[in-house]
């Protein structure tokens, strides 16, 4: 399994601080809010008042996963049973659970390129076979029927709304023809919702406003459908490694028999804090976020004109954005390069795209905007003077 990339320049921005340089670091989707106040008080609660913090039942609490229940019912509209919610050690859990549970060495799983390489790897390490579809501007970085028919027999298909790196989203329409595909086809649909409820919204709506629906989620147009979601985005909870998979009745068992040999329990701690996460304060806390990234979002896109980059994908929700940079690589072989050269020449960390697009990632980067818009200001200045340098 070869290493996550952002993991390679994450400890290269660490050494740079570590020597006392001023890194503005763009390289990692990690929201730079931290959890709500109300669920950091909640786990403080927990531990002075000696609630016990031993293992769980391998799903995890049984009053967090009735609190998710209630989550879809209020936000989404859909009749999602506790007992088909599965609490797990982050998103990344649900997925090697729910890899593990759906699909047999030798399967054929079709995934979007560019994506979020951890699919790949995973699937990959299980035996599967990854069958990568070719996503670009004329998809919206999408799959669609057509790639889907076009690839062959499959068992199974991995969509991301919105996606890493390219924060573009699935509308109902194109969710509904693609489980419908599924559907006649029998393969088994996985939807990674970890990113629902960052997206664009009215900048006039007043503080504290109720926030609009998360996204679309797979689970309105097919039930069966395989979801996975987590505390770490919208919540800002990336630390606390608190996922959950919505499950089909017939992976309930299989993968209930899986979580408990391989971590017995979800960190318990994190659970009991996350019961907080849907007070009122702390949505407030993320929407206010989310108000934060779409401003973010709007001053890196208000500025790629002026740094000469190529297509940038419509990123409709997330805080990514996906560019080409081909036009400004200079005599830089491949964007890994190009990276390298401005974290060192000018402290500014971005990802590679090799990770999440092995054929045409060298030329296209990802920029995290999750610290914030005075960050992206402030990277944008650095790079256009890296790209003069390279220029003259």
């Amino acid at each position: 399994m070869p290493p996550f990339e952002v993991m390679s320049v994450l400890a290269a921005v660490a050494r740079r601080r570590a020597a006392g340089r001023d890194v503005v670091n763009l390289c990692v989707g990690e929201p730079s809010q931290g959890a709500p106040a109300p669920v950091r008080a909640a786990l403080v609660r927990a531990l002075e008042q000696g609630v016990g913090l031993g293992y769980s039942a391998a799903f995890g609490l049984p009053e967090l996963r009735q609190r998710l229940s209630h989550w879809y019912a209020e936000r989404y509209g859909l009749d999602v049973d506790a007992h088909r919610i599965a609490l797990t050690t982050g998103s990344s859990g649900a997925f090697l659970l729910a890899f593990l549970a759906a699909f047999d060495a030798g399967d054929r799983v079709a995934l979007a390129r560019p994506g979020y390489p951890a699919y790949r790897n995973i699937l990959s390490s299980l035996g599967c076979e990854v069958v990568e579809l070719d996503c670009g501007p004329a998809e919206r970085y999408q799959p669609t029927p057509e790639l889907l028919e076009a690839a062959g027999p499959l068992d199974g298909l991995v969509v991301a709304s919105p996606a890493n790196p390219t924060g573009t989203m699935l509308d109902a329409d194109r969710m509904a023809a693609l489980a419908a595909w599924c559907a006649d086809a029998g393969v088994r649909l996985v939807s990674d919702e970890i990113y629902h409820g960052i997206t664009d919204r009215d900048p006039s709506t007043p503080p504290g406003a109720d926030p609009p629906a998360p996204g679309v989620s797979a689970l309105a147009s097919d039930p069966t459908a395989v979801v996975v979601s987590s505390f770490s985005k919208y919540w800002g909870m990336t630390g606390w490694r608190l996922g959950w998979a919505v499950l089909p009745d017939d992976l309930v068992a299989p993968v209930d028999a899986l979580a408990g040999n391989y971590a017995l329990c979800p960190p318990v701690p994190s659970m009991y804090a996350a019961l907080a996460a849907f007070q009122p304060e702390s949505l407030i806390e993320a929407e206010a976020a989310v108000a934060a990234h779409a401003e973010a979002r709007r001053r890196m896109l208000a500025r790629v004109g002026e740094l000469g980059w190529g297509d940038v994908a419509p990123a409709d929700g997330a805080f990514y954005v996906w560019a080409d940079i081909s036009p400004v690589l200079g005599r830089h072989p491949d964007s890994r390069a190009w990276c390298t050269a401005l974290l060192e020449q000018h402290d500014v960390g971005l990802t590679p795209g090799l990770d999440f697009d092995p054929v045409a990632g060298g030329t296209h980067v990802r920029v995290s905007l999750a610290p914030g818009a005075h960050a992206v200001d402030r990277a944008v200045e650095r790079i256009l003077r890296f790209q003069t340098a390279l220029a003259g």
